[in-house]
C-alpha cells in the first residue's frame, strides 16, 4: 500500500470583523484519526466517566478520557459567546474544493463536529471515517444517505473480496446510526455541563436529528432516488 499523505482541512468562521475562528485541523493519512497538538492540562469534562455512553466499550480503567469529547475541547472553548442562531460565514478549504455558506452558528459548527467526531478515534464513530476522508462539507440529508449509504455497501463489497462474511442489506448501517445517536446523546450532556452557550450543544442536536431519524427513513429515501438508476436495471 503507498503512504497516505496527512490531510489538511480549513474550517474559517466569520460573525462580524469582532469574531474570526479559524480551525486548521491536520488528519492522519493512514488512521484517519485528528492529529491533536499539544494543549496542556484537558478539562474534567472530557473524563471517560463523565456523562459515558451507555454502551462505551472503552474501560475508564485503560482509558482516563473520551476520546470524542477530547476532539471538541478547542470548540467549547472557542465558541463559547456565540449564539445558535447568529449568522456566520463559514469557508471550508481541503484539497480539492473550497466550499462556503451564509449560515447559522449551529449549522456551521454542527459540520465541523461530525467531521471530528468522525475523526476522533472513537469505536463507534469509527465507521465514518470513509466520510471524513472525502469530507463534503454542510451536506443536507440526501447527500448523507447517499454518501452513507454507498460507503456501507462499498465496505460490504471489501469485506467479500477479502473472504469475510458480507450483507447487502442495511441493518447494519442502521446499527451504526442507532449507536451514533446513543453517543450524540452522551455528548450533548457533556458540553451542557461544560459551556454556559448554546450553539456548541445545538450543533450536537442539530448533527443528532438526523443521526436519529437515518435507521427509519433510509429505505424510503432510497426508494426515492431510485429512478436514478434507472439504465442499470435495462442492462
Amino acid at each position: 500500500m503507498s503512504e497516505c499523505p496527512d490531510i489538511n482541512i480549513l474550517y474559517c468562521f466569520k460573525i462580524n470583523e469582532q469574531f474570526h475562528e479559524t480551525f486548521d485541523l491536520h488528519i492522519d493519512g493512514a488512521t484517519l484519526e485528528i492529529i491533536h497538538h499539544p494543549v496542556g492540562d484537558v478539562p474534567d469534562w472530557t473524563r471517560l466517566d463523565n456523562h459515558q455512553c451507555p454502551h462505551c466499550p472503552l474501560e475508564t480503567g485503560r482509558h482516563q478520557n473520551c476520546p470524542v469529547a477530547i476532539s471538541l475541547v478547542s470548540v467549547i472553548d472557542r465558541f463559547e459567546n456565540v449564539v445558535s442562531h447568529d449568522e456566520i460565514d463559514l469557508e471550508v478549504t481541503t484539497s480539492s474544493r473550497k466550499v462556503s455558506q451564509h449560515t447559522t452558528a449551529q449549522k456551521a459548527i454542527s459540520s465541523l463536529l461530525g467531521l471530528l467526531f468522525a475523526t476522533s478515534g472513537c469505536p463507534y464513530t469509527n465507521y465514518l471515517k470513509p466520510m471524513a476522508r472525502f469530507h463534503l462539507p454542510l451536506s443536507s440529508e440526501d447527500d448523507t444517505i447517499f454518501r452513507a449509504a454507498g460507503m456501507y455497501l462499498l465496505a460490504q463489497y471489501l469485506l467479500k473480496q477479502n473472504g469475510h462474511n458480507c450483507s447487502l442489506e442495511l441493518d447494519g448501517l442502521k446499527q451504526i446510526y442507532d449507536n451514533l445517536h446513543l453517543l450524540n446523546t452522551s455528548i450533548a450532556q457533556r458540553i451542557r455541563s461544560a459551556s454556559n452557550t448554546d450553539s456548541s450543544v445545538n450543533a450536537v442536536i442539530l448533527l443528532d436529528m438526523f443521526t436519529n431519524l437515518m435507521p427509519f427513513v433510509i429505505d424510503e429515501k432510497l426508494d426515492e432516488i431510485r429512478y436514478m438508476f434507472d439504465s442499470y436495471f435495462r442492462q
